[in-house]
């Protein structure tokens, strides 16, 4: 912790006492907690983002879809510039609805629902209103949002950023203290490098969580895909541009394979075309010509509504990704065996 943070700690001490004070009145029943009637699925974290929550998210969704059962995401909406109850569309724009809702919308189009509300309780009762064949509610990041109550709920956790070697906000990035793990069924270590059973058992105990319970995921990265689908990506040199909580995984993988200069935004940063002529100037600075600019997919939501980008699409590319779970078959029966059970 830099001296700067460690100055926060006893603002983390005040802060930590009103969470405290909050989940006290929840766990007693003074403050309600709304019980979802049907099948619901929060992935949650502890910590403020950056987790990699939403590829966990999406691997979900796409795990109850070949199952045929009838799916719809509900989230907030982080970085929207709008307010209230909307649903998301295949044309919907991110700076309306939020980056990783349209992701899920546009990936999986006509077979799932997307929602998002910062009244998850609000947000359900549509679902449920409007949507009354839907089986299944998958809430992305509500784990705080202790209003409503899901039936099963996950926590993403960063291998190299563990909960556990953190602090509560402001001199940390935790949401809540770590005693908050009680009230998640499995935890799901994310982003892990190649790890054997000595270090995955160092890390459950360090939870201290159920050890069956805890899985871990690491990401594979797919091949670039550009912003003109038919352009392959062929260049030595990159412009990485980011607006996501944890970029570090991502430049380390792209500069095994390129020269990498990156220029990183706030998470969820709604860009302007101020930022695009900024990245655009960067970009021309390159003294090679074999270059690219390279986003991630949550930014393409962000960043492919701009004109002036799409008129030079073909020096754009985004990174896309997926999580796969070691033991997966395992985590299958953990949801399944939740789906199931009447």
């Amino acid at each position: 912790m830099n001296k700067l943070r460690l100055l926060l700690i006893p603002f983390s001490w005040i802060y930590g006492l009103i969470i405290s004070l909050r989940n006290s009145l929840y766990n007693v029943g003074i403050l309600k907690s709304y019980s979802i009637p049907k099948k619901s699925i929060c992935v949650g974290n502890l910590s403020t983002g950056g987790t990699g929550k939403s590829p966990h998210v999406d691997l979900i969704v796409s795990h109850f879809l070949k199952n045929n059962k009838k799916v719809s995401t509900l989230s907030r909406g982080y970085g929207r510039s709008t307010r209230g109850l909307k649903e998301v569309f295949t044309d919907s724009k991110a700076k309306d609805v939020g980056d990783e809702p349209l992701m899920y919308k546009l990936k999986h189009r006509d077979q799932i629902k997307v929602i998002v509300a910062e009244n998850r309780k609000e947000g359900v009762d549509h679902i449920q209103r409007t949507y009354p064949e839907n089986e299944l509610i998958i809430l992305d990041d509500a784990f705080q949002h202790r209003a409503v109550k899901a039936g099963l709920n996950i926590l993403i956790t960063d291998y190299a950023k563990l909960f556990t070697d953190d602090y509560l906000l402001p001199a940390g990035n935790l949401r809540e203290s770590m005693s908050g793990k009680k009230r998640a069924d499995s935890i799901i270590v994310s982003k892990c490098p190649t790890i054997d059973e000595n270090e995955k058992n160092r890390i459950k105990t360090k939870l201290g969580f159920h050890s069956d319970e805890v899985f871990f995921s690491r990401i594979v990265y797919d091949e670039l895909i550009g912003f003109s689908p038919e352009r392959k990506a062929s260049a030595k040199n990159i412009l990485l541009v980011t607006g996501i909580g944890n970029p570090t995984s991502l430049v380390e993988h792209l500069n095994r394979e390129y020269s990498v200069e990156h220029l990183r935004f706030k998470d969820h940063h709604l860009y302007t075309q101020k930022d695009i002529a900024q990245i655009h100037e960067k970009f021309d600075t390159f003294a090679s010509r074999d270059k690219i600019i390279v986003t991630t997919e949550k930014d393409f939501m962000r960043i492919k509504d701009f004109a002036e980008v799409m008129a030079l699409s073909e020096q754009w590319f985004y990174q896309p990704i997926t999580t796969k779970i070691d033991e997966r078959q395992k985590f299958n029966l953990l949801l399944d065996g939740y789906i199931e059970n009447i």
